[in-house]
């Protein structure tokens, strides 16, 4: 039975370590960018890829990945990256107003309380889709603006 990890990128600084952590589990587990296996038979068929992805009826693999900033650049950069197909879009969260918290903790944590539902509703809805969920790894920074404040 897989015991789920769920990853929450939140802000510059966590979505940007965020998106070198999957770029390396996808070296590591045989991912290519758009999710589908490389043909390496020197990959372990015990290989635990369901810890940190899961695999859709297409037979892609999903990171199990939450990636959440109140300003859009590093998130649009993802989006738009060599890793663009990886990530389910449900599971990209950018504030509406794009303003970002400008490297201010209040800011950030004020405007979270105004996107706590949301970001709650996009949590709750991929721990409910694990069958045996383990925990969380959070990626965010300790000072400045929505990593921590938000975060």
């Amino acid at each position: 039975m897989p015991r789920e990890i769920l990853t929450l990128q939140v802000g510059q600084c966590g979505n940007q370590i965020g998106s070198e952590f999957w770029k390396q589990l996808c070296a590591e587990h045989g991912i290519q960018p758009d999710g589908l296996l490389y043909d390496d038979p020197t990959l372990s068929p015990t290989d635990r890829k369901d810890v940190f992805f899961y695999q859709a009826d297409s037979g892609t693999y999903i990171p199990r990945a939450m990636l959440i900033d109140l300003e859009p650049r590093v998130v649009n950069g993802i989006k738009q990256g060599e890793y663009r197909d990886l990530f389910n879009p449900e599971n990209l969260f950018v504030a509406g107003d794009g303003g970002g918290a400008g490297n201010n903790w209040a800011s950030g944590f004020r405007q979270g309380e105004e996107h706590l539902e949301a970001i709650m509703e996009m949590i709750e809805r991929e721990s409910d889709a694990c069958d045996s969920m383990e925990g969380f790894v959070l990626t965010h920074s300790i000072a400045g603006g929505t990593g921590s404040g938000l975060g």
